[in-house]
């Protein structure tokens, strides 16, 4: 069974309107709004004060490691709009974006890639919003 994960009111909301709006001007993407969609369907949803500080909200910075290579990677997650690969910012329509949407401290995700699954550990939320006193975000 999949863990749960935690998503604030405001966060679902654009997420729901990204989703709809993408559906309709870049069929490309249709796999990865499906998994988006079946993520904030599962997701329990909470007011951004409400959010654990230890959760990954749109906009938090996150420190991640790979468990298999020992890698360690810092993204900060991202609308599509804001992606930047060359700063670290990942765009939460990407595969990895997707995964780690919602996921806290310390919790394993299995991201999808084409050869397979890469397991990831979610060492540290660097920066969140919600934690921040940023509810607006």
């Amino acid at each position: 069974m999949p863990r749960m994960i935690y998503i604030s009111e405001s966060d679902k909301g654009k997420l729901q309107k990204l989703i709809i709006k993408e559906k309709e001007y870049n069929s490309r993407n249709k796999k990865y709004l499906k998994n988006l969609e079946q993520e904030l369907n599962r997701a329990r949803t909470v007011s951004p004060q409400e959010i654990p500080h230890d959760a990954i909200t749109m906009n938090s910075t996150v420190l991640l490691s790979d468990l298999e290579s020992g890698e360690e990677m810092t993204y900060t997650l991202v609308y599509p709009d804001e992606a930047d690969l060359t700063k670290d910012r990942i765009s939460v329509l990407a595969p990895v974006g997707t995964a780690i949407l919602g996921y806290r401290e310390g919790d394993i995700v299995d991201w999808e890639i084409p050869n397979g699954v890469v397991r990831l550990k979610v060492e540290k939320i660097i920066y969140q919003p919600e934690a921040a006193g940023q509810f607006d975000l």
